[in-house]
């Protein structure tokens, strides 16, 4: 079992820098690969990134490469999402998952989840 909680969102300007972060707790966490996805409203949740239990590869959904950048710390047992650049677009829920295979990017192909942490982007 492995236990997710988001923090970091809120409400921000158009072009502004916003890092979320995950906090993990429960088995070995370098045995995960974590994502983080965001569903808006009325939409379906979709994929933003994912990184290798190790931190050694990363993946990002187009519309946020080269404006988002996910790492983690396996010795605090932290994710983090830097969003840079930010648009009215990316205002969504933001959720981390889990799982012990990465390169998934689907809902279905994570078995944790935490409880989301909305970001807002004004213009």
């Amino acid at each position: 079992q492995v236990q997710l909680v988001e923090s970091g969102g809120g409400l921000v300007q158009v072009g502004d820098s916003l890092r979320l972060s995950c906090a993990a707790s429960g088995r070995t966490f370098s045995n995960y690969a974590v994502a983080w996805f965001r569903q808006a409203p009325g939409k379906e949740r979709a994929f933003v990134a994912t990184i290798t239990g190790s931190g050694g590869s990363q993946y990002y959904a187009p519309s946020v490469k080269g404006r988002f950048t996910v790492s983690r710390d396996n010795a605090k047992y932290m994710v983090y999402l830097q969003m840079n650049s930010l648009k009215p677009e990316d205002t969504a829920v933001y959720y981390c998952a889990a799982d012990s295979s990465y390169g998934r990017t689907v809902e279905g192909g994570y078995n944790y989840w935490g409880q989301g942490t909305q970001v807002t982007v004004s213009s």
